[in-house]
């Protein structure tokens, strides 16, 4: 794909870790107003690519470019402002209230915390709790908060943010599937304000419902790369999980169901 007019990529990326290969030569270039899905086996590289899209990681070899500009060239300030990244599990245990911890989101937009809020900090702040139906948790200490109620309000502090580009690491794991589809629409909702949206994601079928484009990783590279019904496909997805599925359509949407290995 090329990379004109890309929100960010990555050429020729090589990671390393002890020594052992986690990514080889990954070639991706991913587009504002698209939610790409990246799925794969465990251990393929998912999080660690993620990860050099935040900027977290330094490549072995190859780089990361943020809108045509090498992001290990910019400022820290310009990619808190530009990305904003949901790890894994994030969470919070310490006693801060919920709206505080969203409002650390707006750091990146000058916002100072030992100072009251300007009016677009506190908007923004509202406006990413509604979003994840946290208003009623607002007032709460994350540490009194469950696990599933704790991973909205993460959610609202990145979507708090405003950025560019959208990352999210299996934003969808500790969540029952009222909320999962919740938080998929939310994506959704992100890459319509022309967000360029990357969520790691382990459910094929949330993929395949909500994605413009999946990119499968196996064996440390890229195995598929395109919509849902070419990334899906039967032979592509039984290689790179070792399993067999068996494929479902529902509305015309591929719902691939693991089987057996």
């Amino acid at each position: 794909m090329t990379r004109t007019g890309s929100a960010i990529s990555v050429r020729g990326l090589v990671s390393r870790r002890d020594h052992a290969v986690v990514l080889d030569g990954i070639d991706l270039a991913f587009e504002a107003g698209q939610v790409t899905a990246i799925v794969g086996p465990n251990g393929a590289g998912k999080t660690t690519l993620l990860r050099h899209l935040a900027g977290l990681d330094t490549p072995s070899a190859g780089e990361v470019e943020l809108r045509g500009q090498p992001l290990a060239s910019l400022g820290a300030a310009i990619r808190a402002w530009s990305i904003a990244y949901l790890p894994q599990a994030a969470s919070a245990y310490w006693p801060l209230r919920a709206r505080d911890l969203v409002a650390l989101g707006r750091l990146p937009h000058g916002a100072d915390l030992s100072r009251p809020l300007t009016a677009q900090d506190v908007q923004a702040v509202r406006h990413a709790l509604e979003r994840v139906d946290g208003m009623r948790l607002s007032e709460r200490p994350v540490d009194t908060l469950s696990q599933g109620e704790r991973a909205r309000v993460m959610m609202a502090r990145a979507l708090a943010t405003e950025a560019a580009v959208f990352l999210a690491d299996e934003p969808v794991a500790s969540l029952d599937p009222a909320y999962a589809l919740e938080t998929m629409t939310i994506l959704r909702a992100e890459a319509a304000r022309n967000a360029c949206v990357i969520v790691v994601l382990h459910d094929l079928g949330l993929a395949a419902r909500f994605a413009d484009r999946i990119v499968v990783l196996a064996d440390h590279k890229v195995a598929a790369d395109g919509p849902p019904s070419v990334a899906l496909a039967a032979g592509v997805i039984e290689a790179a999980y070792g399993v067999t599925f068996r494929h479902l359509t529902v509305d015309g949407i591929p719902q691939p169901v693991a089987w057996e290995r």
